[in-house]
């Protein structure tokens, strides 16, 4: 009796992966995912304070963890407005009123690559709260959450935390200002610790975005919600490592991907089109079960926001650590020099930066 699935000489056939296209999926999630799935993303699940490894040259990293590491350790005992929190309010030492002022949050400001969201994934381990009572997400996560939630919802949801923290805080209309210096007010209120990043300063979010000045006053008052701890240091994605790999040819891309189990394979200006269609709150869904991406015939990307749409989604896949392969331009290529030079400069190097260490991640894919 013979079977194309029979053994030779007790040798199992390998079977060839199918690798799925990210086109073809349209994923629904529903609201209570977006609140389970608060918290940090798998490749910050297992960081802590003592495994950031600080730049002896860089002292503010240093003073970084300090503050950090006291600030958790103010936010445990009872929520902020509770007897506990009442006698030692943040970490920060010494007696604050029954209802504190001033600063209610710290905030970590410093370029792309210097370990912000390491320390900020650090910082939720550290705090002593059970899980379901500290958040952590992107900026767009929490607005993504408010669309999905509303907004009373969303703070009757938040206010019983002990901490929120938000991770790329970087603001992209006046909307989205107004409401989410609001949230954090009514969360501040409610005595919720917040922590944030971002790659700029507070007071300065706006420029080179907008001119408004009902935008500049939102910011302003959002920018006294925190303190703000700068981070100096050099691109740690880049420190020490050779460069990234030259994009491979379709076929290599093509190969791998077959020989690949959980790949998928796409045509990138394809793709581009698809990430339209899906609101980026659902990137993550959109990259289930993914091992690796494949893309073949990178091109530059058109316009903005098909720019700040594939942002997100190497915001998703770094944060997942899947491996990125492609062919055609490299990825130092994907934006303009306008793009580079506008407002919206800092989102493009994070996300250069991030499918770069990616692209190196995928060389075992072809080495294999």
């Amino acid at each position: 009796m013979s079977s194309s699935s029979a053994t030779v000489s007790g040798i199992s056939p390998i079977p060839e992966a199918v690798p799925v296209s990210l086109c073809t999926r349209e994923p629904r999630v529903p609201a209570d995912r977006l609140v389970a799935e608060m918290v940090p993303p798998p490749r910050f699940d297992s960081v802590r304070f003592d495994t950031y490894i600080p730049d002896p040259n860089q002292p503010s990293q240093t003073e970084a963890v300090r503050v950090l590491s006291g600030f958790a350790a103010g936010l445990g005992g009872a929520h902020a407005t509770g007897a506990a929190g009442k006698r030692r309010f943040f970490g920060f030492g010494g007696k604050t009123p029954k209802v504190p002022t001033g600063p209610r949050g710290v905030y970590l400001d410093g370029g792309y690559g210097v370990g912000k969201t390491h320390l900020l994934a650090s910082l939720w381990h550290a705090t002593p709260a059970e899980p379901a009572l500290k958040a952590f997400g992107t900026f767009v996560e929490l607005t993504n959450l408010v669309g999905a939630l509303g907004f009373q919802q969303t703070v009757q949801t938040l206010s019983g935390h002990r901490l929120l923290c938000i991770d790329e805080f970087e603001l992209d209309d006046p909307g989205d200002t107004v409401l989410v210096s609001t949230l954090l007010g009514k969360l501040v209120d409610a005595g919720v610790a917040l922590a944030a990043t971002s790659n700029t300063l507070p007071g300065k979010l706006g420029e080179g975005r907008f001119a408004s000045a009902d935008f500049l006053r939102e910011i302003q008052g959002l920018s006294a919600r925190f303190r703000s701890l700068r981070i100096d240091g050099e691109d740690y994605r880049h420190r020490g490592l050779p460069e990234a790999p030259a994009p491979y040819s379709d076929e290599e891309v093509t190969k791998a991907a077959y020989a690949t189990e959980g790949a998928s394979l796409d045509d990138f200006p394809h793709l581009l089109d698809h990430l339209a269609r899906v609101h980026p709150s659902r990137y993550g869904a959109l990259t289930d079960g993914l091992k690796a991406v494949c893309l073949t015939d990178v091109q530059p990307v058109p316009d903005q926001s098909t720019a700040l749409r594939l942002v997100v989604l190497a915001d998703r896949l770094y944060d997942r650590e899947v491996p990125v392969l492609a062919s055609g331009m490299p990825f130092d290529r994907l934006f303009s020099e306008e793009m580079l030079n506008g407002g919206y400069r800092k989102k493009y190097f994070r996300a250069i930066s991030r499918l770069t260490a990616l692209a190196r991640d995928a060389r075992r894919l072809v080495e294999h």
